[in-house]
C-alpha cells in the first residue's frame, strides 16, 4: 500500500485532484457561458439599426431584448441613452461594455493561477519526497532497495503531475481566453457603430430642422 501511494505522488496528489476538478468545473463553466454570449455583431447591429432608421424605438430594443448577450444590452443601452450628449451617451456604453466583459472574465484569472502554481507545487512535493528519501538515509536503520526507490518515483510523479496539470489548464485559460477575446472584440465594434450611427442622424435630424 506504501509503494503504491508514493508510486502515486503520495499526499500532493490528492491538491492536484482538487485543482483539477475545480479547473474543470470552471472551464466547462465558462464555456457554456462564452458561447451563449457570442453574437454575430455585424447582422445584429445592422438590424437594429434598420429599425431605428425607421424611427421604431420599440422595435429596436425589442430586438435587444430577445438575445441574452453582452453585445445586445451594450446596443440597448446606446439606444436607451440616445438623447444624451455625445459624450454621455460614449460614458453610458463604454460602462456596460465594461461590467458585461467583467462578469465572462470572472473566474478565468483563478485558472491562470493554477496553471501557474501546478508546477511549483510538483517541486514542492518533489523535495519533500527527496528530504523524506535524505533522512531515511541519514538514520542507522537498515533501508530496504524498494523503499527507496518507491520515494524517488513519489517525487517524479509529483513533479510530473504538476507539470501535466499545467499544461491542461494553460489549455483550458488559452481556450477561453480567445472565445472571450473574440467577444470583447465584437461588443467594442457594435458599441462603436451603433454610437456612431446615432450620432450621425442625429445631427442629420437637427440640420434637416434648421433648413426647414
Amino acid at each position: 500500500m506504501t509503494v503504491w501511494w508514493n508510486l502515486a505522488g503520495g499526499p500532493v496528489t490528492w491538491v492536484f485532484i482538487l485543482l483539477g476538478v475545480v479547473s474543470a468545473l470552471i472551464y466547462i463553466n465558462r464555456l457554456i457561458l462564452l458561447r451563449r454570449s457570442y453574437v454575430g455583431y455585424s447582422d445584429f447591429v445592422r438590424g437594429v439599426e434598420l429599425s431605428l432608421e425607421r424611427g421604431n424605438i420599440d422595435e429596436a430594443l425589442a430586438v435587444c431584448e430577445e438575445i441574452d448577450a453582452p453585445i445586445a444590452r451594450v446596443v440597448a443601452t446606446a439606444i436607451r441613452h440616445r438623447a444624451d450628449s455625445p459624450r454621455a451617451l460614449l460614458e453610458s456604453v463604454d460602462s456596460v461594455g465594461r461590467a458585461e466583459i467583467s462578469k465572462l472574465d470572472r473566474r478565468l484569472s483563478l485558472l491562470a493561477i493554477i496553471a501557474q502554481s501546478s508546477p511549483m507545487l510538483g517541486l514542492f512535493g518533489t523535495v519533500c519526497a527527496l528530504m523524506r528519501i535524505i533522512i531515511s538515509l541519514a538514520t542507522d536503520a537498515p533501508v530496504m532497495r524498494i523503499e527507496l526507490l518507491s520515494g524517488t518515483m513519489q517525487a517524479l510523479v509529483c513533479t510530473a503531475i504538476g507539470l501535466l496539470l499545467a499544461v491542461v489548464v494553460q489549455v483550458m485559460y488559452g481556450t477561453l481566453r480567445m472565445k472571450l477575446d473574440r467577444i470583447i472584440t465584437g461588443v467594442e465594434a457594435a458599441a462603436s457603430e451603433i454610437t456612431a450611427h446615432i450620432t450621425s442622424h442625429r445631427g442629420k435630424s437637427k440640420q434637416e430642422g434648421v433648413e426647414a
